[in-house]
């Protein structure tokens, strides 16, 4: 039987949202603005929908819109935002493992300068060094509630406390937590997405506190304050509210269910599988996200022989990836990204289907890995290095894991205290490598200029 573990990207859509989106398509096909039968029915519908996703939110109903997705919310809120401060400054502060929208939300909209507040090596960022980068002439702040490849929650009440104190809005991506809870109260500005929770996708929601400076950019008509033109997609708006209040309804009791799951694959990979490594907070974390990352293992085909054997899970792996390079959520945290498997819960996964991934997993890495011709542990001779190369391992035009797995293969052939030089052009051997080192306890030295890609130095230490 097929598990589909990755509700963090889309989850399947709600019972309740599928009994609502049928009602609407009979009920709410008309345009809400029209004053005849048909359009105050559909208007009514419309505004019982938003009181209800507002309630939830925390905030009224006059302050949210709802727009064509979170991509879309994330965008609008980005761009009104900084067109409302403009005489502040064009200065932005964003965490460095903000969603890739954000990211290119503020490249798209902001001509200023932008500060990326790095992170823990969980993925946290801290609240005193975002703080420090605020600036007077910042003119938005943007923070994720919680982060949507490791599931680590962000300390956003401390930030936003911060925030305020400095006169700076603060736009919270709440996509992945929304269906969890609300976000700590004091954001200015809000963004979320209904395929997270359990919704049709298509619908995005933007909420504006009331006082902060805001100003519509691009097109806009009379709908949703002007902040979402286009006739409104009334039936999944209805459908995205139903499921939204489900899902909170259910959350508590499902958070704690899957939250012991999540704990039992936390505490087993590492014990089932040598070389794993366990990324994300391990308690301050949504319930229903864990990650891992496996050495000497090739991310795709790790994701096609789970997928074969009937789990549906995601990667931030560069090798899963159209450009090559790897997630810069793990590239912030400085973990491995080879072998990197985000399992995603979704609400109503059994126990038994936890228990047979945990049973096929170690037969599956095992087997990509002979495949690779990874190394296994064995003895290796030891002696005096010195400052420079004492082998070159020429890896340019492989891409990940093939680098590290060759670095592995050679490394007890040098004495202690050498140095192996790695020669690559891949991306991701600039955070693989280090994070190798320090799974194995070898030491990192340091990066240096090659005629082509880098050469990444490795000295032997036992």
């Amino acid at each position: 039987m097929a598990a589909y573990f990755d509700a963090a990207s889309a989850a399947p859509l709600h019972p309740v949202a599928r009994q609502a989106l049928l009602a609407a398509l009979d009920e709410g096909w008309a345009d809400p603005a029209r004053l005849y039968r048909e359009g105050r029915r559909a208007r009514l519908l419309l505004d019982a929908a938003r009181e209800t996703v507002a309630e939830m939110v925390g905030c009224r109903a006059d302050e949210l819109v709802f727009t064509p997705s979170g991509t879309r919310s994330v965008h609008e809120g980005v761009a009104g935002a900084l067109a409302g401060r403009r005489r502040v400054g064009r200065h932005m502060v964003v965490s460095a493992v903000e969603h890739s929208s954000v990211l290119h939300a503020t490249t798209a909209e902001n001509g200023g300068e932008v500060t990326e507040v790095g992170t823990d090596r969980a993925g946290r960022v801290g609240a005193e060094e975002f703080g420090a980068a605020l600036r007077a002439d910042t003119a938005l702040a943007c923070l994720q509630s919680a982060n949507h490849e490791v599931g680590t929650v962000q300390p956003v009440a401390e930030v936003a406390e911060l925030c305020r104190a400095a006169g700076v809005p603060l736009l919270v991506d709440a996509a992945q937590s929304l269906g969890w809870g609300p976000a700590p109260d004091g954001w200015s500005l809000l963004a979320a997405s209904a395929h997270k929770w359990g919704g049709p996708a298509g619908v995005g929601l933007l909420a504006v506190r009331k006082g902060t400076r805001y100003s519509v950019r691009g097109p806009a008509d009379e709908r949703e304050s002007g902040r979402a033109p286009g006739f409104e997609n009334l039936p999944a708006i209805v459908a995205a509210a139903a499921s939204l209040r489900a899902v909170r309804a259910e959350a508590a009791a499902e958070g704690a269910r899957l939250s012991v799951l999540v704990e039992r694959i936390r505490r087993r990979v590492p014990e089932l599988v040598p070389d794993v490594e366990v990324v994300g907070d391990a308690v301050r974390r949504l319930p229903h996200i864990v990650t891992f990352s496996c050495l000497y293992v090739d991310g795709e085909s790790l994701l096609h022989e789970l997928d074969r054997a009937g789990f549906s899970v995601s990667s931030g792996s560069s090798c899963t990836s159209s450009t090559l390079t790897p997630s810069h959520v793990l590239k912030a945290m400085g973990v491995l990204s080879e072998g990197n498997v985000r399992v995603s819960l979704p609400p109503g996964t059994e126990a038994a289907d936890v228990d047979r991934f945990l049973d096929v997993l170690p037969g599956i890495v095992r087997s990509v890995r002979e495949r690779l011709g990874a190394p296994t542990p064995a003895s290796a001779p030891t002696g005096n290095g010195g400052d420079e190369p004492a082998l070159v391992v020429d890896s340019l035009g492989k891409r990940c894991p093939i680098p590290v797995i060759e670095l592995a293969k050679v490394i007890g052939d040098v004495p202690v205290g050498a140095i192996v030089s790695v020669l690559s052009d891949d991306e991701a051997a600039r955070l693989d490598i280090p994070a190798w080192c320090a799974m194995r306890e070898q030491e990192y030295v340091a990066e240096h200029p090659a005629p082509r890609g880098s050469a990444y130095w490795v000295r032997r230490l036992g």
